[in-house]
């Protein structure tokens, strides 16, 4: 099983944390890799069964770079996939719930199965998807979302 952990970041915060996602999943068991979408290696997230999609938040909503990314999802063979987002936004109330939930609509609308990780997992829930707040240590919340997630891949997709 591949997942891509698909990312922009600017100043490399959002990297960081696609970063950890792509190593907690491959510690599961899921070849996964975090890549930028500005480099983006077509074959493997072609050939991916999940794909995560990270966004800075400015202004309160995802970033533009992200958004002409989701415009062209289709082309990567999306239908199918298991999707799931997450974002990094400088303060708690920076959007950064409304910028995954946009991305996770357009995985919809790409014919995606999105992911949540939300209370039926027990605690902590992670509703939407994971966010990064500057001034929070939220590693953990997203080792566990890559856990939950890799899970998630391997009961979807066996081999």
């Amino acid at each position: 099983m591949k997942a891509s952990i698909l990312y922009y970041s600017r100043t490399g915060h959002t990297k960081a944390k696609a970063e950890l996602i792509a190593q907690t999943m491959q510690a599961e068991g899921v070849d996964a890799k975090a890549i930028s979408i500005e480099t983006v290696d077509e074959a493997w997230v072609k050939a991916s069964d999940c794909i995560v999609l990270g966004t800075p938040v400015y202004y309160a909503v995802t970033n533009e770079a992200v958004e002409k990314f989701l415009a062209t999802l289709g082309k990567y063979d999306v239908a199918g996939k298991i999707g799931g987002a997450f974002s990094s936004a400088r303060y708690a109330h920076g959007g950064g719930e409304m910028a995954i939930q946009n991305i996770l609509t357009r995985m919809l609308f790409w014919g995606m199965l999105t992911y949540s990780s939300g209370t039926g997992y027990g605690d902590p829930p992670i509703h939407l998807g994971p966010i990064a707040v500057d001034d929070r240590d939220t590693d953990e919340f997203f080792r566990l979302y890559g856990e939950r997630m890799a899970k998630t891949v391997k009961k979807f997709f066996k081999d």
